[in-house]
C-alpha cells in the first residue's frame, strides 16, 4: 500500500482526493489544504472544499497560512513517513525541505500539457488563447513553478462552447485517475520522468480586472474564447449599466464554427456597422453584435442588479432595437 498525504484547496482537487481515498492501494494519511477564508455578506469563515471533504472522510487536516515556516505543521508531516505527497491546486510553492521529504517524491497534477501553460490559471488561458486541444500533466516537483520532470499526460478536445468550468470539471474527473496510474507506475519504477522543454514554456498569469473587459473591436471568435474562457465574468456596458456576458455563439459569413452557429442566422450584409452595435435579435437565442470581424450573439447575460438571463428575455425585457450599442467593459 502507498501511503499519502494529498495537497490541495478547490474544487477541482476534490476528485482526485476522492479517488485516491477510494482506491485500496493507497493510504491517505490526512491532507494539508488552504486556511478558511471570510467569505459572502457575513464574512463568515468558510472551509476549503478540500477541508469539507477530507472531513467528511475523517482525515486529519493542516491549514498552515505558510507551510515553508510553520514548524509545527513541517513536523507532523516528516513524522507521517508518507510515501509520496499528492499535490492538485494547492495554492502555495512547497519548499526544499518538503520536497525532500516523501520517498517516491511530491507528485503534481497540473491542468495543462506541459511545458505550455504553466503556472496559476491554464485551464481558463487555454480557452482564451484558442486551443483546440489541452489536458493534464503529472510531474515530480521541484521548486520552480511547474517547472519539474514530467511523468504521464492525459490529453482532451476542447469544444468550441465549452467554458472553463466546464472543462475544469472533466480534467478534475480526469486527474484521480492519472495519478494512480502515475504513482502505480513511479512504484513499480516504470516511468523515467522527462525533463520539460523550456523553449516551448508558455505562461498562465493570474486572471486581472482588466482581462474580464470586453472590446468589441476584436473579433466575434476572440470575444467568445475571452467569454468562455472567463466565465462568467467577463463585462460590457449596456445603457449606462455593467453588462456581464455569459455565453455567446461566434457567427461569420462563412459559418465556419459548428452547428449551434449554423441554427442563428447571419445577418444579412449591410455597411459595416460600429462595433458593439446590435445588428439583428434572433428569436429565442438573444441580440447578434457587430464585432471587429464577424458577429457575436449574447446567448447569456446579465444586467448589473438583475438575475443572469437568457438573451431573448434580456431583449424582450428591455426592448432592446436595431442599432443600439453595446459599449466595451
Amino acid at each position: 500500500m502507498i501511503k499519502l498525504v494529498f495537497w490541495g484547496t478547490p474544487q477541482f482537487a476534490v476528485p482526485s482526493l476522492m479517488r485516491l481515498v477510494n482506491d485500496s492501494a493507497f493510504e491517505v494519511l490526512g491532507v494539508v489544504t488552504q486556511p478558511d477564508r471570510r467569505r459572502g455578506r457575513g464574512k463568515q469563515l468558510i472551509p476549503s472544499a478540500v477541508k469539507a471533504k477530507a472531513l467528511e472522510y475523517g482525515l486529519p487536516v493542516w491549514q498552515p497560512h505558510s507551510v515553508k515556516k510553520d514548524a509545527k505543521t513541517l513536523a507532523e508531516l516528516r513524522s507521517q513517513q508518507a510515501d509520496a505527497f499528492v499535490v492538485v491546486a494547492y495554492g502555495q510553492l512547497l519548499s526544499p525541505e518538503i520536497l525532500s521529504m516523501p520517498r517516491l517524491g511530491c507528485i503534481n497534477s497540473h491542468g495543462s500539457l506541459l511545458p505550455a501553460y504553466r503556472g496559476a490559471a491554464p485551464i481558463q488561458w487555454s480557452i482564451r488563447d484558442g486551443q483546440k486541444k489541452t489536458g493534464l500533466t503529472t510531474m515530480l516537483m521541484d521548486a520552480g513553478m511547474d517547472t519539474g520532470h514530467m511523468l504521464l499526460k492525459a490529453t482532451v478536445d476542447i469544444d468550441l462552447h465549452e467554458n472553463a468550468h466546464e472543462l475544469a470539471d472533466r480534467l478534475a474527473q480526469k486527474s484521480g485517475d492519472l495519478l494512480i496510474e502515475t504513482l502505480i507506475q513511479l512504484e513499480q519504477n516504470k516511468i523515467t520522468p522527462i525533463p520539460q522543454d523550456e523553449t516551448q514554456a508558455t505562461h498562465a498569469r493570474l486572471i486581472k480586472k482588466e482581462d474580464y473587459q470586453l472590446d468589441w473591436a476584436n473579433s466575434g471568435l476572440t470575444l467568445h474564447n475571452q467569454v468562455r474562457g472567463f466565465f462568467p465574468s467577463c463585462i460590457a456596458s449596456f445603457r449606462g449599466r455593467p453588462l456581464k456576458v455569459i455565453a455567446t455563439v461566434p457567427l461569420d459569413e462563412e459559418k465556419s464554427f459548428s452547428k449551434v452557429s449554423d441554427a442563428i442566422p447571419i445577418p444579412e450584409p449591410t455597411e459595416h456597422q460600429k462595433p458593439g452595435t446590435i445588428v439583428s435579435i434572433v428569436k429565442n437565442k438573444g441580440p447578434v453584435v457587430q464585432t471587429g470581424k464577424g458577429y457575436l450573439c449574447l446567448e447569456s447575460v446579465q444586467l448589473s442588479g438583475k438575475k443572469r438571463q437568457s438573451g431573448w428575455d434580456f431583449a424582450n425585457g428591455l426592448h432592446v432595437s436595431v442599432g443600439e450599442a453595446l459599449e466595451n467593459g
